[in-house]
């Protein structure tokens, strides 16, 4: 989806800081816990939790730290699921707020533990690419989740390597079942990208799936 959240290749964010894998704080790491715990029982997959940081309010996400997006996005995803209600969380937060008390609701049955789902799938249509063809990306702008980036869209570029079959993002992020395509490690030229403005000649790698490829002509 077309959204504040779709970032890359956009200027004047400043330098980009990387300590997303530090914690400072033990708030940021119970998200992460919590937040592996949900994906890990099946609550919810990955990309409905990308989807569901990508509904937060836009002055919220850039305002919000890396923590503070998963924290959102987590009782965003719970919410969705039916574990929580905004008015439980909301009770809580009060209750956290008071010293000497404890945050507590009621006992739910959580659903088994699912496989993982970001190995590749041995179903699936076979691949129309192979190394080195040459492709050219749609030019689309869904309503939903894509893992397709706003900068890399109907730019040209070649395939590196072929992954096999995996979970199509945009399916899986909004309870349409996991739809494995073929998924490719795609190479574009920095300049194809950026025109004029590149930086030197390097390239950028991007893993895309079929759909959203065509063969350039």
């Amino acid at each position: 989806m077309n959204g504040v959240h779709d970032m890359g290749g956009m200027h004047g964010f400043g330098p980009i800081v990387r300590d997303e894998l530090v914690f400072h704080s033990d708030w940021e790491k119970r998200v992460h816990a919590l937040r592996a715990l949900s994906r890990r029982l099946g609550i919810f997959n990955i990309d409905e939790g990308r989807h569901a940081i990508e509904r937060m309010a836009p002055a919220a996400y850039l305002d919000a730290t890396y923590y503070e997006r998963w924290a959102d996005a987590l009782e965003t995803s719970l919410v969705d699921k039916g574990v929580l209600d905004r008015a439980e969380i909301d009770a809580r937060v009060v209750a956290a707020a008071q010293v000497g008390t404890t945050a507590t609701g009621p006992d739910r049955e959580l659903p088994p533990v699912r496989a993982n789902e970001l190995l590749p799938r041995a179903a699936g249509p076979a691949p129309r690419f192979r190394a080195g063809d040459a492709i050219i990306t749609l030019n689309t702008h869904p309503a939903g989740h894509t893992r397709l980036p706003r900068y890399a869209r109907a730019r040209r570029g070649s395939i590196d390597r072929y992954y096999g079959n995996h979970v199509f993002a945009d399916a899986h992020a909004h309870g349409a079942g996991e739809q494995p395509l073929p998924l490719y490690c795609v190479r574009f030229e920095a300049a194809e990208l950026w025109g004029p403005s590149a930086d030197g000649r390097g390239a950028v790698y991007l893993d895309l799936w079929e759909s959203y490829l065509e063969e350039a002509s």
